[in-house]
């Protein structure tokens, strides 16, 4: 290895350090507003009802503007430097609404108008820290280190995700003014670095990796992907939002709730490193379409565990296969994407997930849980969703494979 190859390899695996650390501090911020937002709605006089509205308003929102977000990284990320200033910028006031939503909330009902506009703008701002950060890696890195990068990044959600369950606890009975000036101090602290990292990536990036050809108009394929990633986060979002805390309830007491829902992305975190290894000599598809399968064997091994040991080990194989899906979609849709569409394919995922968070709210909103017509499809529905996706996934997978012999021959 040559010393400018080492120093490369030291600024990605850098760069897929501090993108951990950035999807951690921005995913508890995001927790840290969803625990006290029932509480911040009563200061203002709405009522508890429509909580759940304004979340899925948030979801509605990121829907949209992470792909354009995403699409607006593509346009800057050329000009080396300008990523990390777009992104510092809305960071900035991003942070700066998070950190006033407490403190507008207190003054009572009278800031309710106030109070909504800053959430907005919090949530529409805060876009900017999903798919474009993550650009980078498509811009930079060398393709063959993309998947290993892929999965660091998405340890820190991992990890936000296992603290989540806790941080519940500790948070929900305390000021939010203190919770809310940290968490938005940090964010903004990490975000700044941004810059420096971009300008770290481009000078050892090699020059055939800046000089890509132009974005090129995306086809089928991508947006059959796009389509079965949100049948994916659906599955995921029906399985650990809705059905992970009565599986538990079978066996385990509600206090215990907080130590054993982080199993699923203990899971997570763990199956993501090994699978990038297949995933950087398979193809980021065939991993996913496995781990859906993989998945939904593990979802139903949950549904019909006869004991709690049974029921942890389900979980523990359904947060690996989320944490398989979950990387390997950022590594596709960068490979996708490549030639100048990075921004937009992962910003596309990410909308994914955001869709289907918002179906999973609707659920809820409408009761569908609680009725009991529909309690078995809740329960199969992810079965289902990760079933048909990865068989999907599989044969998209397989196609290609023929085009490419096919081309060879």
């Amino acid at each position: 290895m040559t010393a400018s190859e080492a120093t490369s390899d030291t600024s990605t695996t850098g760069a897929g350090v501090y993108l951990a650390i950035l999807q951690l501090v921005f995913t508890l911020g995001w927790t840290t507003y969803v625990i006290y937002l029932p509480k911040l709605c009563a200061d203002v006089g709405i009522e508890p009802a429509y909580v759940i509205l304004i979340l899925m308003l948030d979801q509605a929102i990121f829907t949209i503007a992470d792909t354009a977000m995403g699409i607006a990284a593509d346009r800057i990320a050329p000009f080396v430097g300008k990523l990390g200033v777009f992104v510092g910028a809305f960071t900035a006031i991003s942070c700066a609404a998070f950190i006033a939503l407490p403190f507008v909330a207190g003054t009572g009902p009278g800031a309710q108008v106030w109070f909504i506009g800053l959430a907005l703008i919090w949530v529409v701002t805060s876009s900017a820290l999903r798919a474009p950060p993550l650009t980078l890696l498509g811009k930079y890195a060398a393709r063959p280190a993309i998947p290993f990068l892929s999965a660091l990044a998405m340890v820190g959600y991992g990890l936000a995700g296992a603290v989540s369950p806790y941080l519940g606890v500790v948070l929900r009975n305390h000021d939010p003014r203190l919770p809310f000036v940290i968490s938005g101090l940090v964010l903004l602290t990490v975000t700044l670095a941004l810059s420096k990292v971009e300008g770290s990536l481009a000078r050892s990036t090699p020059v055939d990796k800046k000089s890509a050809a132009p974005a090129k108009p995306l086809g089928q394929v991508p947006m059959f992907f796009i389509a079965l990633m949100v049948i994916l986060s659906l599955g995921y979002q029906l399985h650990f939002s809705l059905n992970s805390t009565p599986f538990f309830l079978r066996f385990a007491k509600p206090d215990e709730l907080q130590w054993l829902m982080p199993v699923f992305w203990i899971g997570f975190n763990i199956a993501m490193f090994p699978a990038s290894v297949i995933v950087k000599h398979r193809g980021g598809l065939i991993v996913m379409g496995v781990a859906g399968l993989l998945g939904a064997l593990a979802v139903l091994g949950a549904e019909m565990a006869g004991n709690l040991n049974m029921l942890i080990a389900a979980q523990f194989v359904a947060g690996a296969a989320w944490g398989c899906m979950l990387m390997a979609a950022v590594s596709a849709a960068l490979a996708i994407g490549e030639t100048g569409a990075e921004g937009k394919v992962v910003g596309l995922v990410f909308s994914a997930l955001a869709l289907a968070t918002f179906a999973r709210m609707a659920a809820v909103a409408g009761g569908l849980q609680k009725l009991p017509e529909y309690a078995p499809l809740l329960h199969w529905a992810p079965v289902a969703c990760w079933s048909v996706a990865g068989a999907g996934l599989l044969v998209i997978a397989a196609s290609r494979v023929q085009r490419t012999l096919v081309r060879q021959v």
